[in-house]
């Protein structure tokens, strides 16, 4: 496991009055630079980057992300939950920017399901094997 040191963190990851309580998935990149443009590709904006993090946001979904260079996207068990109104939209987007709708490889998207909870979601997975469920409000 990579842990920075708070003194390490940077502007973009201290407090500031007036902020809202938030929870943020921090994911890993065996490239940081590489993560950056793939989900640049996907709508997400790059809002801090420096050798030792990552942060992307797109709209109210933001990202973060830590480097793990010896990471192996086919054992990865790293997830997140992306919670949002306008699934189709999200969907239509990643699949537009060149994620294929397939069951194996790296990254991949599936097709969106109403799934045997009652909601519909799809999953991504990233080049760096997180996967991303993409759950409709």
């Amino acid at each position: 496991m990579h842990v920075i040191a708070p003194e390490h963190w940077g502007d973009a990851c201290r407090y500031a009055p007036g902020m809202p309580d938030i929870a943020v998935p921090t994911l890993p990149s065996r490239d940081l630079g590489a993560t950056s443009q793939f989900y640049r590709a996907l709508g997400f904006a790059e809002h801090y980057r420096d050798d030792r993090w990552l942060i992307m946001a797109r709209g109210t979904l933001t990202l973060e992300f830590f480097p793990h260079e010896h990471l192996d996207p086919a054992t990865s068990d790293f997830q997140a939950n992306l919670r949002v109104d306008d699934l189709d939209s999200l969907h239509r987007d990643i699949a537009a920017a060149g994620v294929p709708l397939t069951t194996t490889g790296f990254p991949r998207l599936t097709p969106i399901e109403v799934q045997s909870w009652g909601a519909r979601a799809a999953f991504m997975i990233d080049k760096d094997g997180t996967m991303l469920r993409l759950i409709e409000n």
